[in-house]
């Protein structure tokens, strides 16, 4: 049975014995959240996880094609933050912050899972429509013009999932997720040059990958 990103009303860390988070009145003012979090507030990280889990499982699903290892390195990736609060600096964004550790524990699973098989694109929607929606137009468009809309869609998705990993990382983040150039620095530790040279090379092997799919 595939495992699917926990929203309201279960709150998203109850499993693992942290308590949910009030959720009456305005959402706090995220620094003040991150303050008490610091402290040790649990229901205070838990309204973050709340605001970011959904982003978070996105970028998940993006990553690995996999939506059952998507919930598992979004889930970690909460806890592991939650370990590692007190480190956060102050003047960052929790958002940017959150995406390299997903990213982080991206890389991690991949390292000790390269032989998992990738379930399809389909299936992926299935488990979470909400968080693989494709932009398919819901215009006047006809039957024969969604299919092939669909079609090169899942011809994008497979030629993603055949990129390495770092290159896989940077296209989501960056054409997917629509970070900017800054956003990817921060995310990945990379110098801005390296960043800009690894895409680079990222949306070329994307082409020939793609090249290579059309007919002769």
């Amino acid at each position: 049975m595939k495992k699917s990103l926990p929203l309201h009303p279960q709150p998203f860390l109850h499993s693992k014995g942290l308590p949910e988070a009030v959720r009456s009145g305005p959402p706090p003012d995220e620094r003040a959240l991150i303050e008490r979090s610091c402290k040790g507030d649990v229901h205070a990280y838990d309204v973050l996880v709340r605001r970011y889990e959904r982003i978070m499982y996105q970028l998940a699903v993006r990553l690995t094609g996999n939506a059952d290892d998507a919930a598992d390195i979004a889930q970690e990736a909460f806890l592991r933050g939650w370990s590692h609060i007190k480190a956060f600096r102050r003047e960052a964004m929790f958002s940017t912050w959150m995406h390299r550790i997903v990213v982080n524990v991206f890389l991690d699973h991949r390292k000790k899972n390269r032989n998992k098989k990738h379930i399809s694109l389909e299936q992926s929607m299935d488990a979470n429509e909400e968080a693989t929606t494709m932009d398919i137009p819901d215009t006047a468009a006809g039957p024969e013009a969604l299919a092939l809309e669909t079609e090169q869609q899942i011809e994008l998705h497979k030629a993603l999932m055949e990129l390495p990993e770092a290159q896989r990382t940077l296209m989501v983040l960056f054409h997917i997720q629509e970070k900017t150039y800054e956003e990817l620095v921060e995310i990945t530790g990379l110098p801005l040059g390296t960043v800009k040279s690894r895409l680079n090379r990222a949306r070329l092997a994307m082409r020939d990958k793609l090249g290579s799919r059309s007919p002769d």
